[in-house]
Formats: structure tokens, C-alpha cells, sequence
């Protein structure tokens, strides 16, 4: 399921204020980067599955693995995990209300904290 609108699509940011934000708020980025990409992931365990919410971005300027990166961010998505064959984002999965709700309210606080860094 793609978040369309949600403010972040196209958004530019350097790459230790994101990784901040984004620690800050729960995301994970561990090994899910190249040099050009990032990916975070918010795991959401509940009673109908294992659900995560992706932030994804790539590289305008510098490398992911160098001192300064300056990422644009793409449309977040949320995809159901399936063991073990992995995440599925398709328009044919069931995502429980509450729970894109709660995805929703985290966007938007990504996009607050985002604007607060380009004061």
C-alpha cells in the first residue's frame, strides 16, 4: 500500500538529520542501504500479522557510506510480511484500518520533524 501525499515524496534531506529522525521515532535502518539508497523499516506486530512501514529514499549528492548524503525521499509504503517469502506491498493485501491509521500519524510526524530541520 502506498501512502500517496504524504508529504515526504520528493522531500531532500541530509543523511544524519534522517537517520536521527528516523531513530527517534522507531525506524530501523540497520544493513538496508547501498551506496545510493536507504531504506527504514517500522515493524508492526499485531493480531492479523507482521506489517512494515518503509521509508525509502536515494542519493541526490554524496554516497549513503560517506560523511554527507543528501537523500530524496520517495512515497512511503506498507507491506505484509509473509515467512518466508517476504514482504508483499500489493493492492490485493488486507492492511487493518487502526493500523494505517496509526502509519498515517507517523508520516506526518516524520514530515513535522523534517520541516523543523529545514528552518
Amino acid at each position: 500500500m502506498k501512502f500517496e501525499n504524504s508529504g515526504l515524496e520528493n522531500q531532500t534531506v541530509e543523511l544524519s538529520r534522517l537517520d536521527d529522525i528516523m531513530k527517534s521515532l522507531g525506524f530501523v535502518r540497520a544493513a538496508q542501504w547501498d551506496y545510493e539508497r536507504v531504506t527504514y523499516d517500522r515493524k508492526y506486530v499485531i493480531k492479523e500479522g507482521t506489517y512494515y512501514l518503509r521509508v525509502q529514499g536515494y542519493a541526490v549528492e554524496g554516497d549513503v557510506d560517506s560523511r554527507y548524503a543528501l537523500i530524496k525521499l520517495l512515497t512511503p509504503i506498507l507491506g505484509k510480511h509473509y515467512y518466508p517469502h517476504g514482504v508483499e506491498y500489493g493492492e490485493d493485501e488486507h492492511f487493518p484500518s487502526s493500523l494505517v491509521s496509526q502509519c498515517q500519524k507517523l508520516l506526518s510526524q516524520i514530515k513535522s520533524e523534517l520541516e523543523k530541520v529545514k528552518e
